[in-house]
């Protein structure tokens, strides 16, 4: 078994490296056992806190590299126009906390994915987004918290001191 000790980064696919394909809710824990692509055990030994994200080098013990995939998995992609209709979404999903991805189509038109839930997916139906229910990988936005390069998720909040409600 490889046991990959040490994040690298973001790796090109053309280094040589193997690869391993995970699910996002895999890629958010540092300590856990896999199988590559090609069919060899890992042992992944891994800081807490960054998730891996897709594209994302691993290195282990002796000097060998793996490289993150993102799976498919059951997601929902909310379509609508880029711009405003796209960032009201995009605030209204991520004030609820939710994971997101966010893109633009090659036709111009935006995207928001997330995971199943039928309480958000009527609310990306009210604020006027195209639903498509299906698989695909899903590699959601770091964060604001994340340092520069890290590609990590680390969920911090301020100080509360004033009023805040959030509408569940």
């Amino acid at each position: 078994m490889w046991k990959l000790i040490e994040r690298l980064g973001p790796i090109a696919a053309s280094a040589g490296a193997g690869s391993l394909t995970l699910d996002y809710a895999t890629r958010t824990r540092g300590r856990f056992k896999a199988t590559s692509d090609g069919g060899r055990e890992l042992g992944i030994f891994l800081d807490r806190g960054p998730v891996l994200r897709h594209g994302d080098g691993l290195a282990g013990e002796a000097g060998q590299t793996i490289r993150v995939q993102a799976a498919a998995e059951p997601v929902v992609t909310a379509r609508l126009e880029a711009g405003l209709p796209l960032a009201r979404l995009s605030y209204h999903l991520g004030n609820r906390h939710v994971q997101l991805a966010i893109g633009v189509d090659a036709d111009g038109l935006g995207w928001v994915r997330f995971p199943p839930d039928h309480v958000l997916e009527e609310l990306a139906r009210r604020l006027g987004a195209r639903l498509e229910h299906h698989e695909a990988p899903f590699d959601p936005e770091p964060g604001a918290y994340a340092r520069a390069g890290e590609g990590g998720h680390h969920h911090r909040h301020h100080d509360h001191h004033h009023g805040h409600d959030h509408a569940h």
